[in-house]
């Protein structure tokens, strides 16, 4: 039986992606039979079963969803290769493949993307968004060749170095008595919060200000929410419920629009650093988008 083909794999994901047979064919400028037996020689090559056919919906079965995060490894992998030869040809072409976490793929690094487009036209950027947990492990499985983050990832597989600073600030609902006077330790202890999940950078770092400055750990807060996104959790705040510390790009929209606002209450500022794998250094296109940020170290 034929072996494991990249071209396997990139249909075994756009099928992941969509949960529909027939929306990833089309995706790949492909037959659906063609997917449809791509994805079953896969099956039949290992005895596994990937998917589940639910009527005319498929979904990942439990050892579908364990080998999606390697194929999407190996395909990144496979075109940083690719991008690799460009480079050594003396051309700039290829797909770089960029992990982000929310905040800063949401409000910081579009306008970088844009520029390095313009630069290089020529190199297709592929971006996802997650927490800062999720791109360190993204970075470590050869899922991504560069990564965006907010403060420090205590991983000695992975290098990297400042790009930009970001301000934390406390936000609240119109209503909110802070809105008015600001909050002691105990006021700030005994408050309902509205949270990212946890391995977010931004829940992160309020965390750590909460304990460096007032003495709180992270186990007394009163998440009364937590939340996956940016938006949600301003959002809730907007609506009338707790307080919330984010991001000051984030909280903008908010406070212009008179739904959020802004607490008397400093929180230090806070590092968005680019991330790489030690064993696997930035190539030539990454370098460039970090030389367009000014974040280039020649390394």
């Amino acid at each position: 039986m034929p072996g494991l083909s990249l071209d396997q794999l990139r249909v075994f994901v756009a099928v992941a992606e969509r949960q529909h047979m027939t929306a990833a064919a089309r995706a790949l400028n492909l037959a659906q039979s063609a997917a449809s037996a791509a994805v079953a020689a896969l099956e039949a090559r290992h005895g596994v079963r990937l998917f589940h056919r639910v009527g005319r919906r498929i979904e990942l079965t439990e050892a579908g969803r364990a080998f999606l995060s390697e194929a999407r490894a190996v395909l990144a992998r496979a075109q940083a290769a690719d991008l690799a030869l460009a480079e050594l040809g003396g051309q700039r072409r290829g797909v770089l493949t960029v992990h982000a976490s929310r905040t800063i793929a949401d409000y910081w690094l579009p306008r970088h993307l844009v520029a390095f487009r313009r630069a290089c036209p020529d190199v297709e950027i592929r971006l996802t968004a997650g927490n800062t947990a999720e791109v360190a492990e993204a970075l470590a499985i050869g899922a991504a060749e560069l990564g965006f983050v907010e403060g420090t990832v205590d991983r000695p597989d992975l290098a990297g170095r400042e790009v930009a600073r970001d301000r934390l600030v406390l936000v609240v609902g119109q209503d909110h008595p802070w809105a008015d006077a600001p909050p002691d330790a105990a006021a700030l202890e005994a408050a309902e919060w509205v949270l990212r999940e946890p391995g977010s950078g931004t829940r992160a770092a309020f965390e750590a200000a909460l304990a460096a400055q007032w003495g709180i750990r992270p186990g007394r807060l009163r998440a009364a929410l937590e939340l996956p996104s940016n938006e949600a959790v301003r959002a809730a705040v907007e609506a009338g419920l707790g307080a919330t510390v984010i991001s000051a790009s984030v909280a903008a929209p908010g406070i212009e629009a008179g739904l959020l606002r802004l607490v008397a209450l400093a929180f230090p500022d806070r590092a968005y650093r680019t991330l790489y794998h030690r064993d696997r250094p930035p190539g030539a296109a990454a370098r460039a988008l970090l030389a367009l940020m000014g974040a280039d170290d020649g390394g």
